[in-house]
């Protein structure tokens, strides 16, 4: 027989508050739907985004050295 165990807590990457990360949150990891509503509005909306070293008028993969700057 297995003790269940309790669930984590986590800091709530949204607000910072308190959450619970485990089945009964269904919006782990966020602390509720508002959170996480919110942080995939940034998504959307291209708030956050990664970096795309080969993106037109980058030198990274033309073999070329990119000229001195003055």
């Amino acid at each position: 027989m297995t003790t269940p165990t309790k669930p984590r807590r986590v800091r709530c990457p949204a607000c910072g508050g308190s959450s619970e990360y485990g089945e009964a949150n269904p919006w782990r990891p966020f602390c509720c739907e508002r959170c996480k509503n919110h942080d995939f509005g940034a998504w959307a909306s291209e708030h956050y985004r990664v970096a795309d070293p080969a993106a037109p008028g980058s030198h990274a993969d033309d073999g070329a050295e990119a000229p001195p700057q003055h």
